[in-house]
């Protein structure tokens, strides 16, 4: 990855995006992808609660709005939480090359399983993501079951 990027700058769209779903009800995830050169191709939010579409992750809305690409290797997915096993599977299909991570504390994630893969995952410990997630899950803790938090109860 081009080390010239600001990751947190890059974190910054997600995190909107996350606020956004927060306000819309729904639980706070962004994403964004960003080529290279670090231009944004798309971004989106967890919509699972808003459009009752338990496949509406973050990392797959802004992977859907990003639209056909020739080549993900060179891609750069930003995402507010580490990605669950779904988000993961994406990012390993498509060959995605980079993930910049906002959080795992509140949820681990596919970090090492994308790693021994080969793909460079950085995790930024950003303790904005942290609080915003944590908050949310201590809130709704049954919203947060449904989906990824009964993974993070089972070790993945």
């Amino acid at each position: 990855m081009k080390s010239s990027l600001d990751y947190n700058e890059l974190l910054n769209v997600a995190l909107e995006e996350a606020l956004l779903g927060l306000a819309e009800g729904g639980i706070p995830i962004g994403a964004a992808l960003f080529n290279s050169e670090g231009k944004l191709l798309g971004k989106g939010h967890n919509r699972r609660i808003q459009e009752n579409d338990p496949s509406i992750h973050g990392e797959t809305d802004a992977f859907r709005k990003a639209g056909r690409q020739f080549t993900y290797r060179d891609k750069i997915m930003v995402t507010t939480l580490a990605p669950c096993w779904y988000c993961s599977g994406l990012i390993r299909q498509f060959k995605i090359g980079t993930v910049i991570v906002g959080e795992s504390a509140n949820f681990p994630g596919g970090i090492d399983w994308l790693r021994r893969y080969g793909t460079e995952v950085i995790v930024l410990n950003s303790q904005e993501c942290i609080d915003i997630l944590g908050s949310y899950i201590q809130a709704n803790p049954e919203i947060w079951n449904e989906d990824i938090g009964e993974a993070k109860k089972s070790n993945l």
